[in-house]
């Protein structure tokens, strides 16, 4: 009898596949620095997705010159603030936190989030400053204002860590002085034709069944005696005594934390009513300030909030500026 072979349903790679425990993503890495002293990070809310006419820049492209049709998706993004910058020393194999200093002036909503500290600590610019032959990394606290910048009708701020990389630590530290307490725009940080990464938490959709959790196929008539077609037919071997974990099983399904690699920004704008549809965006309404349009589609539902870095390994380094022809604002409403 033939030895029938097959590859295995569902991935193994993002096992174990549990809640995320915050809904603000967590960055671990960030891309090496330039000459120049920059944030390398960002964050703005997920509005949905439309289409645009460009012309196809890609080098060795069967359309290169051409006009093409590209899925973009809508992220408004307005100013984040910052609320502390915080600078870090050699520790046991990688950094640890050796202070931090808080603006004077933040926003009242921020108090929604985190118990701001009201003695600062006991630590301040001037104190940081002399720790500045023992620093290795400098990073920005920073919080976004969902309900008064964003269409979002959401009280809490999310709040993140985002590193200020390029040049010297100096130039660094001197560079997180000047953005402290100031609200810092997206075009001030990306440019237009720039890779990045995104990432934020999917959607998620509860406990389900092995069917539609690793996709594995239903059961035959003759083999789901009992009406259980959506059943695994075994649990694994004999030996080991126990059911292993790579048995698809079922389980809590999205709601993950994914990144989602080399993705371009083909549009960064400060008008949101130049690309939000006829009638708003279903799910998300009408985008109202910034907003920035990235190539094909980014994780999570709407109004979800998605981090940006610069890209960790772009496949290609070369900033081009796209060529956008037509934005399509055509009702999403259906007909």
């Amino acid at each position: 009898m033939a030895n029938i072979h097959r590859p295995r349903r569902g991935s193994l790679a993002f096992s174990p596949r549990k809640r995320a425990k915050s809904q603000i993503p967590r960055t671990r890495s960030w891309a090496a620095g330039e000459d120049v002293a920059k944030m390398s990070g960002f964050a703005g809310y997920k509005a949905g997705m439309t289409h645009i006419i460009m012309i196809d820049d890609k080098p060795n492209s069967l359309t290169e010159g051409m006009e093409i049709s590209v899925p973009v998706t809508v992220l408004e993004t307005p100013p984040i603030n910052v609320a502390a910058l915080r600078v870090y020393t050699k520790y046991n194999g990688g950094v640890r936190a050796a202070g931090e200093a808080w603006a004077d002036k933040l926003d009242p909503s921020l108090a929604r989030s985190i118990t701001v500290p009201k003695n600062n600590k006991g630590l301040s610019i001037e104190s940081l400053g002399a720790q500045i032959d023992n620093m290795e990394e400098v990073r920005l606290i920073t919080y976004t204002n969902p309900a008064i910048l964003a269409g979002v009708p959401k009280k809490h701020p999310d709040l993140m860590e985002i590193e200020v990389n390029g040049g010297s630590v100096a130039e660094q530290f001197e560079l997180a002085k000047e953005l402290l307490g100031t609200q810092i725009p997206m075009s001030s940080v990306f440019e237009l034709g720039e890779i990045v990464d995104v990432s934020a938490i999917t959607r998620g959709k509860g406990t389900q069944g092995p069917v539609k959790r690793w996709g594995i196929a239903l059961q035959k008539g003759k083999h789901s005696r009992g009406g259980k077609r959506r059943h695994i037919g075994n649990l694994g071997p004999w030996n080991p005594h126990h059911v292993r974990w790579t048995v698809p099983l079922m389980g809590q399904t999205g709601y993950n934390q994914r990144t989602e690699f080399n993705k371009r920004i083909l549009a960064i704008g400060s008008n949101g009513e130049e690309i939000t549809p006829v009638g708003g965006i279903p799910g998300y309404g009408e985008v109202q300030g910034e907003y920035v349009l990235i190539k094909g589609s980014v994780p999570g539902p709407s109004k979800r909030l998605i981090r940006m870095r610069r890209a960790l390994r772009p496949k290609d380094a070369t900033i081009r500026t796209p060529q956008v022809l037509y934005i399509s604002t055509d009702s999403k409403q259906g007909s």
